[in-house]
């Protein structure tokens, strides 16, 4: 969220941004050069992995699908809502997800009705609402895995039950009987999930992005910029909740949930940002209004320069998220050996 002092800087050079000489540059020019490469490029790594992935599911044995299609990112359906650690039930993700959606979503409610619907024309508001959006569809998730535990906690005990009833056995095959039940169950019977749990998880992994890109811009480029450009400049109380609030809660699902980080759909990131500025473009050849951020206008003569420095950003904010996974983990796997679900 930017102030109206901010909003006054950006504006100053707008002014003709719907007169068509304002576009009819070599400017303009490079900065496409920069989005249709990434729009491409990204095109490229979500056909070549997501697309074969859903082409080898269908002709493949299910023993050989769970090995072989591991590496290409395989979303199982009970990955959206269970924890990463077995002893956890799924209530206390749905739980943590429920509180962090109506923080998010009263957080987002209350900055538009004080700064009004202008404040959506911010890549922070974008970001914002895609992680308020992830948590809703997460607690919905999470509410369907609970359901589905209960269901197959009850089933598992009703066949065990039944089994031991027909066989008579002692306590040492009623063990034998629970991790056999137990080993069939986790290895032959997970779902793929649909369509929903791979938009949860394609959701996850651009915010993972976005919310970095948008705190590092705002707290590193944004602000010491408009410190010394803009008199009487101050940070209030939306600007640092929409700055930081957003990655808290990210990062702590992060080390709740079972999903997994691929690096190939930072594809997704990519199409997000450039979904945004493409809209920002069109909405100022239409409209001759300020620009939500000074480096996306298109009059100065370094544009090519920040654009491409933005787009470069992504790597290593996308990467620092990658290493959060990581350590995570390395963190768990050494301290939760037995219990941690990788």
């Amino acid at each position: 969220m930017m102030s109206t002092g901010e909003r006054t800087t950006s504006s100053s050079s707008s002014s003709s941004s719907s007169n068509s000489s304002y576009w009819l540059n070599w400017r303009v020019l490079v900065c496409a050069t920069w989005l249709f490469m990434s729009m491409v490029l990204s095109s490229f790594l979500i056909s070549k992995y997501e697309g074969s992935q859903r082409d080898d599911r269908r002709g493949r044995e299910s023993g050989e699908l769970e090995e072989e299609l591991e590496g290409l990112g395989t979303l199982y359906e009970d990955q959206v809502w269970r924890p990463c650690l077995k002893g956890m039930h799924p209530l206390w993700l749905l739980g943590y997800r429920l509180v962090s959606f109506f923080v998010l979503l009263i957080l987002l409610i209350v900055n538009a009705i004080f700064d009004g619907p202008s404040i959506f024309f911010y890549y922070t508001q974008w970001t914002f609402t895609l992680v308020t959006i992830y948590f809703g569809l997460g607690s919905v998730l999470s509410m369907y895995g609970c359901y589905a535990h209960r269901n197959k906690v009850v089933g598992d005990r009703g066949e065990v039950e039944l089994v031991k009833t027909m066989q008579g056995g002692n306590s040492k095959d009623d063990l034998k009987l629970n991790e056999h039940h137990h080993h069939h169950h986790q290895h032959q019977h997970r779902t793929i999930a649909g369509f929903w749990g791979y938009a949860f998880q394609i959701i996850f992994q651009i915010n993972a992005g976005a919310v970095l890109l948008t705190d590092c811009v705002f707290w590193f480029v944004i602000v010491p910029f408009l410190a010394t450009t803009t008199r009487n400049y101050d940070v209030n109380f939306f600007m640092v909740n929409m700055h930081s609030v957003n990655i808290i809660f990210l990062l702590g699902d992060t080390v709740l949930n079972s999903l997994r980080f691929l690096w190939f759909r930072i594809a997704y990131f990519f199409l997000w940002t450039t979904f945004y500025v493409i809209s920002q473009w069109l909405l100022h050849a239409c409209i001759s209004i300020w620009w939500p951020y000074p480096f996306l206008d298109l009059s100065a003569s370094l544009s090519p320069l920040w654009y491409g420095a933005v787009g470069l950003m992504h790597f290593p904010c996308y990467g620092v998220f990658m290493l959060v996974i990581k350590a995570k983990h390395h963190l768990l796997s050494r301290y939760f050996l037995e219990s941690y679900n990788r």
